[in-house]
């Protein structure tokens, strides 16, 4: 038996390197051995090979003890190679087929993958971030003890981040067109819903310099030096005592010049 084994070993290891030498992995026609050698393929990081035998035997073997981690070997490997559509259609598929499968856990984290490779950055529509940090959250939630929820909180963070960005850039926007109370809104909703990202404290400037231009110069100054007591050291801050320096000579002339009227 155990001689038996070691001549299938060898034969699997000899027929990747025959496939590997004439790129045709269709010579393999067992199920089994089209699996093994897929997953040979995966471990070394030829996905692209392995992504072709997976797509047969998914479709041949669907009733094979191994399907389920086929297809998450499946979507795992198009991330790898950077077809992040199509990784989504296969882990998706695993979780909605298989939710009780051994490779569950994993493939709710890359799934959140999937969604990111496809997200844009801060200067574009952000629906697929959101969906990326929905999946996450999701995974943390549903399996608390899986091996990947360190990367997932990282990906939370990195997720957050962007979207804080996304409403960050749409009040300053909102400010350089002087329409003061839609860039307002977006200010605030960074400080509500994203006030532990570091866009908070871009956001808190953003108010300080909506009431300068509203010239409700006592409120700015408050904003202003909340902003350098509450985000000490960051770009924020240095530009607030900078807009402050500038807002007391303002608020200095005007006593002047208001005693001198009198």
């Amino acid at each position: 038996m155990r001689a038996r084994r070691m001549w299938a070993a060898a034969s699997l290891v000899a027929l990747a390197a025959g496939c590997a030498a004439g790129n045709n992995v269709r010579s393999v026609t067992s199920d089994a051995d089209r699996f093994t050698l897929a997953r040979a393929y995966r471990e070394r990081g030829d996905c692209v090979r392995a992504i072709e035998l997976l797509r047969i035997y998914v479709n041949s073997a669907s009733g094979s003890a191994d399907v389920d981690e086929a297809v998450y070997m499946l979507g795992d490997c198009y991330i790898a190679t950077r077809d992040y559509a199509s990784g989504e259609v296969e882990l998706e598929r695993l979780l909605r087929e298989y939710p009780e499968s051994d490779s569950a856990g994993s493939a709710a984290f890359r799934l959140g993958e999937a969604y990111w490779g496809q997200a844009k950055s801060a200067d574009f529509d952000q629906e697929m971030t959101l969906k990326a940090l929905a999946q996450w959250n999701s995974y943390v939630r549903q399996y608390p003890e899986h091996w990947e929820n360190g990367a997932a909180q990282k990906r939370i963070a990195q997720a957050r981040e962007r979207l804080a960005q996304k409403a960050f850039k749409n009040g300053l926007l909102y400010l350089k067109l002087k329409l003061t109370e839609p860039a307002r809104v977006y200010f605030q909703q960074v400080l509500a819903e994203y006030g532990d990202t570091p866009s908070a404290a871009d956001a808190a400037l953003g108010l300080a310099l909506i009431d300068i231009k509203r010239m409700d110069y006592t409120t700015a100054l408050t904003h202003l030096q909340r902003v350098e007591s509450e985000y000490p050291g960051t770009p924020a801050a240095k530009r607030a005592a900078q807009e402050r320096a500038k807002l007391e000579r303002v608020m200095r002339d005007n006593d002047k010049t208001a005693r001198q009227g009198s």
